[in-house]
């Protein structure tokens, strides 16, 4: 059964009041005196950053709990997608499955009772690309009677994938001009969310550093789907209201499984449901976008 338990990767930089909280929550899951936790953490990018830095790495040095912590110290900046990468990349191969979370993350009781659940039940089904522990606060139909749900688009808020899965992806994107001129595919990638291929785009023209959207691209690739919990078992910090710096985008605010649950409904009919989806792409739609982002950030800032 030892096996059988995903490590946990946490990737973290400065901040350390989020970090406590993110491993907390981990330290108050079901199985977490099970599980080995890796703990990656990025070296300062100047000189203003060191002290933040170093504070995060004081408290990491007196961590206990677990069934095992490994951490290892950045000597150089790295920067958030290139520490992802490489630190799953190290993690995965070694264990053919892994769970990741950054410092900004609370979890549920059962977070990883759900993580490990999905990891076992999926770990064969080719069409499952990974596991997403966040979920929106999606419309269920009366008639749906699982406790997960797919989609096309990956989420990066605490997920889960398999070694098979993770080594396919093409970090380059090396067809990235077959894409951009072929308007029938970038109209199927927008079934994840109208604002994945303005994204993939700034990743490739160097106006974005992010692993995520990369994965979300190969993902789309290989016409494989994303498992979702339809009660949340992570919530960012970022969209809680006791953070210090409450971002405004709402949309993304959901709430955290409660129940306490520790097995879980799962289907080996891997589809997505169209009630579900429609619901899922109202939060990435482009009318959802523009009313966020230029009507309601802007009168949220003129309140401060």
């Amino acid at each position: 059964m030892h096996n059988s338990i995903a490590p946990v990767i946490i990737f973290t930089y400065k901040r350390l009041d989020t970090l406590k909280k993110t491993i907390d929550s981990l330290m108050n899951c079901k199985l977490a005196n099970e599980t080995d936790v890796f703990i990656f953490s990025d070296a300062a990018k100047g000189p203003n950053d060191e002290k933040e830095v170093n504070e995060v790495r004081t408290y990491l040095s007196g961590l206990t709990g677990f069934k095992g912590i490994h951490i290892e110290y950045a000597a150089k900046n790295k920067g958030l997608a290139n520490s992802i990468i490489q630190g799953v990349s190290k993690i995965i191969d070694q264990y053919e499955q892994t769970i990741v979370l950054e410092d900004d993350l609370i979890v549920s009781e059962n977070f990883l009772q759900f993580m490990n659940a999905s990891l076992a039940f999926y770990k064969n089904n080719t069409k499952v690309f990974s596991i997403s522990g966040y979920s929106l606060p999606v419309r269920v139909p009366n008639y749906y009677k699982y406790d997960v749900y797919f989609t096309p688009r990956g989420l990066s808020w605490g997920w889960s994938t398999w070694k098979d899965r993770w080594n396919k992806v093409d970090w380059q994107v090396s067809d990235f001009e077959q894409l951009k001129n072929n308007s029938l595919a970038k109209k199927s990638f927008a079934q994840g969310g109208t604002d994945l291929f303005p994204m993939l785009e700034k990743q490739m023209t160097g106006n974005l550093d992010s692993w995520a959207i990369r994965w979300f691209y190969s993902q789309f690739k290989m016409n494989q789907l994303t498992v979702y919990p339809v009660d949340s078992t992570v919530m960012n910090m970022g969209f809680d209201e006791r953070a210090t710096h409450t971002n405004v985008y709402k949309r993304y605010e959901t709430s955290l499984d409660r129940s306490g649950k520790k097995s879980f409904i799962f289907t080996d009919k891997v589809e997505v449901d169209p009630i579900i989806l429609k619901s899922f792409q109202r939060y990435y739609s482009i009318s959802t976008r523009i009313f966020y982002g230029r009507i309601i950030t802007p009168l949220y800032r003129l309140k401060q």
